[in-house]
């Protein structure tokens, strides 16, 4: 069962890392401190939740 789950999960949240990392060129933060590297980091995952709403329409979000 806990096998199950984590393929779940890794079969969600995996391409999105690798989306990020790979196609948007994301492998190091350009900016210092905490606030700064989340804020980055916020504007790269609004990003793709824009390119998926307009590549696959609403339901996919």
């Amino acid at each position: 069962m806990g096998v199950l789950i984590s393929a779940l999960i890794s079969a969600v949240v995996e391409p999105v890392f690798g989306n990020i990392g790979t196609n948007k060129k994301l492998n190091r933060f350009s900016l210092r401190g905490k606030s700064k590297v989340q804020g980055q980091w916020y504007w790269f995952c609004l990003i793709h939740n824009l390119e998926k709403l307009n590549n696959y329409g609403q339901l996919a979000a």
